[in-house]
């Protein structure tokens, strides 16, 4: 009986699931390329032998293009040599990142409870001068 490993194996590199296989390796190279690549990328696709990536920004569609010859190692070295031509291009519509808006978070502040009044005995002057240091502060 075969181990799920190998059934797994094997619906992976079906014909089937050829574009779930492809998407797999785009998000490998993805994570391959350098940080300053990797920042402005959306996601990537394929369709008839030509590799896009979506970018955020036309300065990362230009540093694509002068990091073409990278890419295409990267894709030789994944295995992926059916891309003839890598293209890029801006989006206009907004990431999701852009879309989530932060809630402004508000600090509670609370009422002093100490009213600075401790015995000090320390025998250190300096120690003991930053104890008053702080009774005073909590007295203000």
């Amino acid at each position: 009986m075969k181990n799920i490993k190998d059934i797994l194996t094997h619906i992976k590199y079906s014909p089937e699931f050829k574009k779930i296989n492809t998407q797999s390796v785009l998000l490998q190279l993805i994570e391959l390329l350098p940080l300053n690549l990797r920042r402005g990328v959306l996601f990537a696709y394929t369709k008839q032998q030509i590799l896009f990536f979506v970018v955020t920004h036309p300065v990362f569609k230009d540093e694509f293009k002068y990091s073409e010859n990278l890419i295409r190692d990267l894709l030789k070295k994944l295995h992926l040599a059916n891309i003839d031509e890598i293209r890029c291009f801006v989006t206009n519509k907004k990431s999701v990142k852009d879309e989530f808006q932060y809630e402004k978070i508000t600090i509670q502040k609370y009422n002093e409870r100490s009213n600075g009044v401790f015995d000090n005995t320390i025998e250190d002057k300096e120690l003991y001068k930053v104890f008053e240091d702080i009774r005073e502060t909590i007295k203000k």
